[in-house]
């Protein structure tokens, strides 16, 4: 027990050391990265630093956070969400619940696509239609399989007639509208995408980023930020350097912690954490039948020490996890079954399982992809020491983003760790656990079935009020936590550094970036 404290207090403390090296080597390049940086863009532009290509602005295909980030500047939905995870109008003026069965929503006057042709309840149609429409193949039809028709009386008034009851469906009502011209199709390509969001594509880079242009007919009034610059900085020293010297304004969540401090002190700039809700969690393959079995997906959870990662090597910006729901969420169940780091007791739960120490090294020996970004594979090194002390091995294997998300989304993994953001309503649990969500039809990528959890929320999703649906996710969550669908890792905090010429912009506890409609940028062109 002895050896395998100190062991995992070794690693990390070589994390933090990896880290404070990094910054130092950073520094000492930062001229040359700085004389590296593109040309600047135009006076009044704000740059926003990412750490991937949003490659999909249609929102009818955006899966990935930065493009969804991106996308929802560009396009809008009928309703939108709150801070609480509630909807609210936004191309609709109001709607009402005609039956449980029938929504009727009528759209405001004053959108405008970024063509300057009105928003009306055809183009409404046509979006949802072609989301439904299996030859197209949108990786979001699922969530609107309950739709069983769409009507337009008039052009300003749709409703939405469901085959069942379908208690998350005012989630769905998020969906960006794109005109209906461009519907007919598949994915539009990104210079092409036109919506009614605050603003407009402008251009793509060279470096696979966006560059966005205020929308002048916008309802909610013409952006004070005339001109968005989205580039892409996948190295994370370089996005620290490039806030530091000003030809990046902003970074959210995209940070290494160790930098943070540093980067606080810089003139111009300003560190803001607040609360977040993206889940942070261990995926696993569950047609490995070793990962099927639940003695081995206890023991990992364990014997990983998640209350270091979060102090040591994330800078205690984040909060460990028990589950999907942050404590905000208002069906966020408390009374679970919780995993606090216990290696002998993970190593006990090995050998009932037939993989303790005695097995053969193949069988002790799991494969664990990852992003290439620096912070996740030092996440990955120690998460390798933790399991080293129960015997295990563990191959980390690092990719671009792009490999990474589609070796998952193709289920070609062992073991990952991802993050689930702009979590809204726990009917996510059905798209994630349910055993009929398999991929395509879903995002249950490991294959984990359980009959229990499949038949709550089937009910779950035929039942209106809200009391009575937390009872039933609330069961949910004790199942999961009991089963481990995936393990719990943490809640991340949103951190945002920006530039202090940047005012009146809020970070959302999803991470959202809409606040960018109503901000303002006091500031000169990037340098």
């Amino acid at each position: 027990m002895r050896r395998a404290v100190v062991g995992a207090r070794r690693a990390v403390v070589g994390a933090r050391r990896a880290a404070r090296q990094a910054v130092v080597a950073g520094a000492a390049l930062c001229a040359v990265a700085c004389r590296a940086a593109p040309p600047p863009p135009p006076a009044g532009t704000l740059v926003v630093a990412l750490e991937s290509t949003p490659a999909v602005l249609d929102p009818r295909y955006t899966t990935d956070a930065n493009s969804s980030l991106v996308s929802a500047l560009v396009t809008t939905g009928l309703t939108a969400t709150d801070a609480r995870g509630e909807a609210v109008p936004d191309l609709a003026a109001a709607w009402r619940e005609i039956s449980p069965l029938e929504y009727l929503f009528t759209l405001r006057p004053d959108a405008r696509f970024h063509d300057g042709t009105p928003v009306i309840s055809a183009d409404v149609a046509a979006t949802y239609r072609s989301v439904l429409d299996p030859a197209l193949r949108s990786p979001k039809r699922e969530a609107l399989v309950a739709i069983e028709s769409i009507t337009t009386p008039d052009p300003e008034t749709v409703v939405f007639r469901l085959r069942e009851i379908f208690a998350p469906f005012l989630e769905t009502t998020n969906l960006g509208i794109l005109p209906a011209r461009l519907t007919a199709a598949g994915p539009v390509p990104r210079p092409e995408v036109v919506g009614a969001g605050p603003f407009r594509v402008a251009g793509v880079g060279t470096d696979g980023g966006v560059d966005l242009e205020a929308h002048g007919g916008y309802m909610g009034g013409v952006p004070r930020i005339a001109r968005l610059r989205f580039r892409v900085v996948p190295d994370g020293v370089v996005r620290a350097l490039e806030l530091a010297s000003g030809t990046v304004h902003l970074v959210e969540n995209a940070l290494d912690p160790d930098v943070l401090p540093w980067l606080a002190r810089q003139p111009g700039l300003e560190l803001v954490i607040s609360p977040g809700t993206t889940f942070q969690y261990l995926g696993m393959n569950f047609r490995d039948p070793r990962l099927a079995d639940r003695r081995v997906r206890q023991a990992f959870a364990y014997a990983l020490d998640r209350e270091a990662v979060v102090h040591h090597v994330l800078r205690d910006t984040a909060r460990p996890a028990t589950g999907l729901l942050p404590p905000s969420h208002w069906a966020y169940e408390g009374e679970v079954a919780t995993y606090a780091h216990d290696p002998a007791h993970a190593a006990a739960l090995l050998r009932e399982s037939g993989l303790g120490a005695e097995a053969a090294l193949d069988l002790r020996r799991f494969s664990y992809k990852t992003s290439t970004v620096e912070l996740r594979r030092r996440i990955a090194e120690v998460f390798q020491s933790d399991l080293m002390t129960i015997g295990l091995s563990l191959d980390i294997r690092s990719y671009e983003w792009a490999t990474l998300y589609e070796d998952i989304r193709r289920g070609n993994f062992q073991l990952y760790a991802l993050a689930w953001v702009g979590v809204t309503d726990p009917d996510v649990y059905f798209r994630i656990f349910h055993s009929a969500m398999r991929p395509p039809a879903g995002n249950n990528r490991g294959e984990y079935a359980n009959a229990a959890i499949d038949a709550l929320l089937e009910e779950a999703r035929r039942t209106l009020d809200r009391a009575a649906r937390r009872r039933l996710y609330a069961e949910v969550q004790r199942l999961a936590a009991d089963d481990l669908p995936v393990v719990p890792l943490w809640w991340t905090d949103n951190v945002v550094v920006k530039s202090r010429a940047l005012v009146d912009f809020t970070p959302a506890p999803d991470g959202d970036l809409r606040s960018l409609a109503t901000a303002r940028f006091d500031g000169p062109a990037a340098r």
